[in-house]
């Protein structure tokens, strides 16, 4: 979401999102090209309903404020019928853009952004044209954003403050929202009844997404997510299909992760570049965002050990828990490795 104040005394909001999925009121997660097929071959009148609705939609639960208080906007969908959307690569019929435009009150002396929590989390940028001031934050679903000063000097966080904030980001890109990294790191955990094993692994993956996260970060490496998110489908599949075969440490396993976790490392990257790193703490911003991810990875470690711990020493623990769970781990693996490849 980015917030223009203007020098005209009008603001634009552009909220980029998958408007065919909020259209159809489905998941975003659903298949583009099926979107947009069920879209285009909506009859006319409903298809204008649907879209009437959409602007509804945002109206109800998207809120920017002037002193604490809504200020009405009107909604557009600038990409409907551009090129932005009919050669787009991924398909689409409304595209990604939602425009919100409205009049700044006079006077006004702050400005703020709420979205109900049906649009998750959402990275914010406020830009006030007149004063070449640009403001980030991260806001949870469904929160308020803090108001923005309009007239005085614009303050930026302290040193706790953005520790805090990147620290709590890298947390919550492994718990709950990263899927596929929980899956790689319960599949390191179930390769044995051994903590060692365990330890060398989880080493030798932290050392390597630091590595490639820090790297990616300051623009010194980069790699496509198209071919970066598949890689990391299949190395959950390879570590699962490994844990099915064997039931120690190999001597290239550590290797093999070490390998892995450089391309988690570009995963992570790709997330911290839409979050940003704050001009005067990048340094700090990027470490304590490393730091929360390791505890987002120990908070996965805990809840299995928890779990699973007490049958590790039983001899039915592999063929009953760890192998059963290893094959769905890998098959989820697999499949999101194809989805990913042929639908990026």
């Amino acid at each position: 979401m980015t917030l223009t104040l203007r020098d005209d005394g009008a603001f634009a909001a552009d909220l980029i999102y998958d408007l065919d999925a909020l259209a159809l009121g489905v998941h975003i997660d659903t298949d583009d090209a099926e979107l947009a097929a069920a879209l285009a071959n909506l009859p006319p009148d409903e298809f204008t309903a649907r879209v009437a609705d959409l602007r509804e939609l945002f109206e109800r639960r998207v809120r920017v404020r002037f002193d604490g208080q809504p200020t009405p906007f009107d909604v557009s969908f600038p990409d409907y019928g551009t090129p932005r959307a009919t050669d787009a690569a991924i398909p689409t019929v409304l595209g990604v853009t939602a425009r919100l435009t409205g009049t700044v009150p006079e006077s006004a002396s702050t400005v703020g952004f709420f979205a109900s929590r049906a649009f998750g989390e959402v990275h914010l940028t406020i830009v006030d044209a007149a004063r070449a001031v640009e403001v980030r934050s991260v806001l949870e679903p469904g929160a308020r954003s803090d108001p923005l000063d309009l007239a005085g000097p614009v303050a930026p966080p302290g040193r706790l403050e953005v520790a805090a904030r990147y620290t709590w980001l890298g947390f919550v890109h492994i718990v709950p929202e990263g899927t596929d990294h929980i899956l790689f790191v319960l599949g390191l955990f179930l390769l044995s009844a051994r903590f060692r094993p365990l330890v060398w692994q989880v080493t030798a993956f932290t050392v390597a997404h630091a590595a490639t996260l820090t790297v990616a970060a300051l623009g010194v490496v980069s790699l496509a997510p198209r071919l970066v998110e598949p890689l990391i489908a299949l190395s959950i599949a390879y570590v699962a299909v490994e844990n099915v075969l064997t039931d120690r440490l190999t001597r290239w396993r550590p290797a093999v992760v070490f390998g892995f976790g450089l391309l988690h490392g570009l995963g992570f990257a790709g997330v911290l570049g839409e979050l940003g790193l704050p001009e005067h703490e990048r340094l700090l911003a990027l470490v304590t965002f490393n730091a929360g991810i390791e505890l987002g990875q120990l908070a996965v470690i805990a809840a299995a050990a928890g779990s699973f711990g007490w049958f590790r020493t039983k001899p039915w623990y592999r063929p009953r828990l760890a192998v059963p769970a290893s094959a769905v781990i890998g098959l989820v693996g697999v499949t999101w490795a194809i989805q990913r490849a042929f639908n990026p």
